[in-house]
Order: C-alpha cells, then sequence, then structure tokens
C-alpha cells in the first residue's frame, strides 16, 4: 500500500504487464512456425494495414459525422464507431499478433455497432451551440432555435455595464445589481 492510502500499482496491472509476455511468447510461436523474416514481415504488413485502414475508415467515419451533425442529429454513435476505429488502427500499427486480432477486429462495422450497444447508456454528450440531446427529450428532436442570434465579441468589444441596472456606487448591494 502507498503512503497515501491508494494502491501503488492499479488494478489494470497485471493485464499491462502480461499483455507484453503473451506478445512475446506469440512471436516466438508465429517465427518457430513460419520463420523470423516472414514473421516481421507479417508484423510489417499488420501496421501498414493499420494506417491505410485508418485513413479509410476514418474519413468515412468524419464524412457520417458531418452528415449527421448536419442534420441536426446526435452525432454519439458516430463518435463512439470514431474513437473504436482510431483504437483499432492503434493496435494494428503497434507490433504484437494479439493485439493486431482486436485491432481487426474493432475494424468489423458489427463488432463496433456492439461496443456501441455497451456503452450508449453510459455516454453523455454535451455539444454547444447546435442543440443536441440525449436523454428523454431526444423525441421532440434537435433544439434548433429560428431567428436566434448570436453576436461573437471579444473581451475588449463589449462592457458589463447593464442599462437596466442602477449604476454601482448607489448604495445598492451585491443582490439588488444580478436581478
Amino acid at each position: 500500500m502507498h503512503p497515501s492510502g491508494h494502491n501503488a500499482f492499479p488494478d489494470d496491472t497485471p493485464f499491462v504487464l502480461a499483455l507484453p509476455l503473451a506478445e512475446i511468447a506469440t512471436f516466438v510461436l508465429v517465427g518457430r512456425e513460419v520463420g523470423i523474416w516472414t514473421t516481421l514481415l507479417l508484423v510489417l504488413l499488420s501496421g501498414l494495414v493499420g494506417a491505410v485502414l485508418l485513413r479509410i475508415q476514418g474519413l468515412g467515419v468524419l464524412r457520417r459525422i458531418s452528415e449527421t451533425t448536419g442534420r441536426g442529429v446526435d452525432p454519439g454513435r458516430e463518435l463512439v464507431h470514431g474513437v473504436m476505429i482510431v483504437l483499432a488502427a492503434f493496435l494494428l500499427i503497434i507490433p504484437g499478433f494479439i493485439t493486431d486480432i482486436f485491432g481487426l477486429l474493432l475494424f468489423i462495422p458489427a463488432v463496433r455497432e456492439a461496443g456501441w450497444q455497451l456503452v450508449k447508456s453510459r455516454l453523455t454528450i454535451v455539444t454547444s451551440g447546435t442543440g443536441f440531446r440525449r436523454g428523454p427529450e431526444t423525441s421532440r428532436g434537435p433544439d434548433m432555435r429560428h431567428g436566434s442570434k448570436v453576436i461573437d465579441l471579444d473581451d475588449d468589444e463589449f462592457s458589463h455595464d447593464d442599462p437596466r441596472r442602477p449604476p454601482a456606487g448607489n448604495g445598492a448591494d451585491d443582490k439588488d445589481r444580478l436581478r
């Protein structure tokens, strides 16, 4: 136990330590079966495949996110799919056959959809300016304010003085000025 009262090692430490050992063992087993040069070629090829798939599928997800937000719909599903594609690409780029298997699985749309189904109830989407909602109000559709105007000002372009408020120093306390 660490002096601060927390464990010195997180709960996932055994996994973090076991994965590299399992990858090394897998390299040895694959190398014994197909040879060292073929094993090295497979490792390099998986990294290249990860980079190419990230570009192809990643661009597709970005396009779908753009289309979804353009329609005023919550992009949560596409965002989660995008995160899983990036994770899949990194798993393929990292040398190792075990991580390659998990990476390839995440590139399969049905596997990503299953992942989305697992996390969507635990996910909160917060946006600014677009009006997406998650929860019971979702059935009403996006919160579009027609005719509303947004004026973007820098700090030096506005004053905090409100003409409807009495000027400071006339004896009004802070409570009155906040109304």
